[in-house]
Formats: structure tokens, C-alpha cells, sequence
């Protein structure tokens, strides 16, 4: 899960400013996705640092939330396609 949370960091535009993530147009919206995924990652990264395990169900989850929300910021050309 480490891997997983530090990968996601990596790969999307966290230390972005707002405006970088809210343009005229866009698909979806940038900046809640960032914002509920930046939650998401500050709450597994609380529980792993408490002792917490997660299920493989978890995992999978999260890492399916992160490939989504890659796919609209690529829509909206904030980041490159996954290689």
C-alpha cells in the first residue's frame, strides 16, 4: 500500500496551484478529484502509520480511484498517458 500511496503521489500534480488545475473548460473537475484523492491518501497513510493493514479489496480500490482520476486529469491535458 506504501507503494501504491507513493506512486499516485508521483504521478499526479499535487503540488500544483489551483488555478493550474481549474482552466476555462473542463471534463469532470480537476480540483475536487485532487482534493477527495489527496483525502483519500492522508487517511491510508494515517492508518499505515497507526499499524493498520489493508485488504488486497482496499488496495485494489484505491488503485483503481487513482487510474480514474488519471484518466480525467489526461482528458483535460494535466498530465501525460500512463505508460
Amino acid at each position: 500500500m506504501q507503494i501504491l500511496l507513493n506512486d499516485i503521489r508521483q504521478s499526479l500534480p499535487f503540488d500544483q496551484p489551483e488555478a493550474y488545475l481549474c482552466q476555462k473548460e473542463c471534463i469532470g473537475c480537476p480540483k475536487k478529484l485532487m482534493e477527495y484523492l489527496e483525502n483519500e491518501l492522508l487517511n491510508w497513510q494515517e492508518i499505515l502509520d497507526d499499524g493498520g493493514v489493508p485488504s488486497l479489496g482496499a488496495i485494489t480500490r484505491l488503485a483503481n480511484t487513482g487510474r480514474k482520476i488519471h484518466l480525467v486529469l489526461e482528458k483535460n491535458g494535466l498530465v501525460t498517458p500512463l505508460s
